[in-house]
């Protein structure tokens, strides 16, 4: 899969979930109820050859999670007669999660991911629960979740809340809600809520064995930011045209002597959104412009690049049986393992937000440029005729708050550190808090670019300078005229700056549709 392709105009259907081939799009896709999951023959045969085999395997011996307790109680035998009571014990005694509960859409991304990975085979979990979150997948209906529970070893108190729904002891929201429990179904449950799973101590750990949550929140959030860094450059492509910005910074010969796979890509892009030549003629005015302008291949390559490798570790997860302990049928063995400690994803999560805000605070950089005279020949501030008018002088303020809210996400999570069950645990990656933090940021980042947009327009405006709308940048010109108030009179700008981060969703099809060009003209 290409990861630099998104598919921002794929079409309602449906995706075929087989344990292999799930990818970002499809988890967001599925998340947003623009497509219906469909449970692949082949997955779903390793999901029956995993279930009989792991009830051999514990009928036979000891295994974590099913014949015994679990965490510091992995050494207690589960006597045979009370097997089935301890696997909703377990479900009841890990539902735990607190504070607020969690968009519906964050939810629906976990109960794909789940549904992707038990159809890698491994988890030895009942087919049943396969097609129950396919059912609800479809209908809309997603059980309520808590955000904390996970300390980046596994989601089990989100995914013990799914268990309990599914097993009809905990509450569903969403289409399929209705005003009370009915016979043989979950807690406010309705039509499309899916039929109560009988869940016994062979499916309970089987179930909750996973950073579903996690990963489908960070799927999310790779998604969204992958899209605005890309609107990112548009914005900064209109910037240049306003203060008349040189085109030599991406100029081929410089790409190819550093030849950056990120930066190479972004300095590619921006020549085919102004229209600039591979080897542009040397500005007649400035020598260099500002880092905003002159450093944007630098700058956003990195962020491409930690884009791309945050999808590769998504996609190697999201298709993984990771469970504890493996079911093989082939070995007919229950492997015992750390495959859910995800400090790849934390680290890739990390380094992408470090990346991102990079991106950010360089648009604040161009914002900065487009209220001085000496860039613009316009008034301090992109300010009207009337005098000591302040213009867009406040943008520069808002901008530097969101970007503190950007700064304060980006620290590491990968720092932290717990020991948990009485010693037996003791260390945790933080990936949940991670993906939190990502997707957290994207508001922040939205606005601190909205603030640069506003400005870039105003700009052009007072400048009477209108790209060529053959260009994309003129086409994004255009979008902003319609979407922005053309008052040049201090007022609130507040709206002015909504209207633009709205927008920008508008200018990643626009980026798209230049990287669909540039694909085309080298096939």
């Amino acid at each position: 899969m290409s990861s630099r392709i998104m598919d921002v105009s794929a079409a309602p259907g449906l995706v075929v979930l087989d344990g292999h081939a799930l990818g970002v799009a499809d988890v967001v896709r599925l998340a947003d109820g623009a497509a219906r999951p469909v449970p692949g023959s082949e997955g779903m045969r390793r999901v029956e050859e995993s279930w009989d085999a792991a009830r051999s395997i514990a009928a036979a011996g000891r295994v974590y999670g099913r014949s015994t307790g679990v965490g510091a109680n992995r050494s207690e035998d589960v006597p045979t007669e009370a097997a089935a009571e301890h696997g909703l014990r377990l479900l009841r005694s890990h539902a735990g999660a607190i504070g607020e509960e969690l968009p519906a859409r964050q939810v629906r991304a976990m109960l794909a991911v789940r549904a992707n990975q038990l159809l890698a085979g491994g988890a030895g979990l009942r087919p049943t629960v396969v097609t129950a979150l396919c059912e609800a997948l479809g209908s809309g209906a997603y059980p309520v979740v808590n955000e904390f529970g996970s300390v980046g070893t596994g989601d089990i108190a989100a995914l013990a809340q799914m268990g309990l729904a599914l097993a009809g002891e905990h509450p569903w929201r969403g289409t399929g809600t209705g005003p009370g429990p009915g016979p043989g179904r979950g807690v406010g449950a309705g039509a499309g809520v899916p039929e109560a799973q009988p869940l016994d101590n062979n499916d309970a750990l089987a179930l909750i064995s996973s950073n579903a949550l996690t990963l489908g929140q960070a799927a999310l959030a790779l998604h969204e930011l992958r899209g605005l860094i890309a609107a990112t450059q548009v914005v900064a492509a209109l910037s240049l045209v306003a203060v008349d910005g040189s085109h030599e910074a991406y100029a081929a010969p410089v790409h190819l002597a550093r030849a950056h796979r990120g930066s190479s890509e972004v300095a590619r892009h921006m020549r085919e959104l102004i229209g600039a030549a591979d080897r542009p003629t040397p500005p007649l005015g400035r020598i260099q412009d500002p880092y905003g302008f002159r450093c944007v291949p630098q700058i956003h390559g990195p962020a491409l690049d930690a884009a791309d490798a945050l999808e590769g570790v998504l996609e190697v997860e999201i298709n993984a049986a990771s469970e504890n302990p493996l079911i093989c049928p082939e070995d007919m063995a229950a492997y015992h393992h750390g495959g859910f400690y995800q400090a790849q994803l934390a680290l890739a999560l990390d380094h992408f937000r470090l990346a991102v805000t990079q991106v950010a605070r360089l648009s604040t950089s161009r914002l900065s440029s487009l209220n001085e005279p000496a860039y613009t020949r316009l008034r301090p501030f992109l300010a009207d005729h009337e005098p000591a008018s302040s213009g867009v002088m406040i943008l520069e303020y808002a901008a530097g708050a969101a970007l503190g809210d950007l700064r304060a996400f980006s620290a590491p999570a990968s720092l932290g550190h717990a020991v948990l069950s009485r010693g037996v645990e003791e260390q945790a990656s933080f990936a949940s808090l991670a993906a939190r933090q990502t997707l957290r940021a994207c508001g922040a980042y939205r606005l601190v670019v909205g603030c640069e947009l506003v400005a870039a327009v105003r700009a052009l405006r007072q400048r009477d300078l209108r790209p060529d709308p053959e260009l994309p940048v003129g086409r994004a010109m255009e979008l902003a005229e319609a979407a922005l108030d053309a008052e040049q009179a201090d007022r609130p700008l507040t709206g002015d700056v909504n209207a633009a981060a709205v927008l920008l969703d508008r200018f990643t099809e626009i980026w798209t549709d230049v990287q669909a060009d540039l694909r085309r003209g080298s096939a």
